[in-house]
């Protein structure tokens, strides 16, 4: 075995995937968020929470928040097919990554043609959304499944809690394990706050075409993956 084998890894070398994850994760909730009255592409729960909060204040766009579920539930339903009918893991991993980076395309394109968006409860709002949504229920079915070593990557809670595990361990017991544990957690975190950040930035200054720049990076994920160089669980 050479050297190079027992080398531990860089920085970027062992974050590089969860945080460009976590960074177009963060981005596109909220341009979502900013652009389509407070719609979650991302996840299921801010849209549940905003339908309570609308129906009981009667605030508009209720039907499109609760549709939201059944749409992402298919979606899970029809990759999650996709993946079980594959024999060749990150030949599928590529594919799922090429698909959410077109949907992406297509959601930016979308809210290019339907804009300006002045009603909540609009069917080009409901689209628009969708086809985010769309995107990253494969992004999550794939972190559910393909890639479950890394930390889910577009919500927040359970790694900002794995995030304070991680800094109370180190800071009792100060190991390379413990640092090495906390640095992959605080990456996954910080590149979500980054993505955010500067998904909403970008929307103010671009609009929709600010998506364009976080479709690169999946496209570029989806290209590792395919030279089988995304790392995945053995």
């Amino acid at each position: 075995m050479s050297g190079h084998e027992n080398q531990p890894e860089g920085f970027w070398q062992s974050c590089r995937d969860p945080i460009i994850l976590t960074l177009v994760g963060g981005a596109i909730d909220t341009i979502g968020f900013i652009a389509l009255f407070g719609f979650f592409t991302a996840h299921v729960t801010g849209n549940l929470v905003l339908a309570g909060a609308a129906w009981v204040k009667g605030g508009a766009g209720i039907w499109i928040k609760l549709a939201a579920i059944p749409l992402f539930i298919l979606t899970v339903l029809i990759t999650k097919a996709l993946i079980d009918r594959s024999e060749h893991k990150h030949r599928t991993l590529s594919l799922l990554f090429l698909f959410e980076g077109l949907f992406l395309f297509v959601f930016m394109f979308a809210g290019l043609g339907f804009e300006p968006f002045d009603n909540p409860s609009s069917v080009h709002v409901a689209i628009t959304g969708g086809l985010g949504l769309i995107a990253l229920a494969i992004r999550n079915t794939s972190s559910k499944t393909l890639i479950k070593h890394i930390s889910p990557s577009t919500m927040m809670t359970g790694n900002t809690t794995q995030l304070g595990i991680d800094l109370s361990n180190y800071l009792r017991n100060r190991t390379a394990a413990h640092k090495q544990a906390l640095v992959k957690s605080f990456s996954i975190v910080f590149g979500f706050v980054v993505g955010a950040f500067l998904g909403a930035f970008l929307y103010v200054k671009l609009d929709f075409w600010s998506v364009a720049f976080f479709v690169v990076p999946i496209f570029y994920l989806s290209y590792l993956a395919a030279q089988q160089r995304f790392k995945t669980p053995e």
